[in-house]
């Protein structure tokens, strides 16, 4: 069974780096599409994970790690907009 996540997407360098707001889990790619693709095979892989090892931390993101991955790299506040999707994994 497929489950709802939340992520987000941003421009780095020159590539997309997209976050899951559920687990913390990423995915980077050249387009926004591979680096949600990428984020959909790393989101499947950490719950088959979890599955096998009860060990496995996972905890959604807290709004300061949030904060952290939409202004990593930059020096002051942006007015960058961002891109939040729903993802199925």
């Amino acid at each position: 069974m497929q489950v709802l996540h939340t992520m987000v997407l941003r421009k780095s360098g020159g590539a997309w780096v997209a976050l899951c707001l559920e687990n913390g889990v990423v995915g980077q790619g050249a387009t926004k599409e591979e680096a949600g693709r990428k984020l959909q095979d790393a989101i499947v892989s950490f719950e088959a994970a979890r599955t096998e090892d009860a060990d496995v931390y996972a905890a959604p993101l807290s709004i300061r790690e949030l904060h952290e991955f939409l202004t990593y790299d930059t020096e002051q506040p942006t007015a960058e907009s961002y891109e939040l999707c729903a993802v199925y994994a």
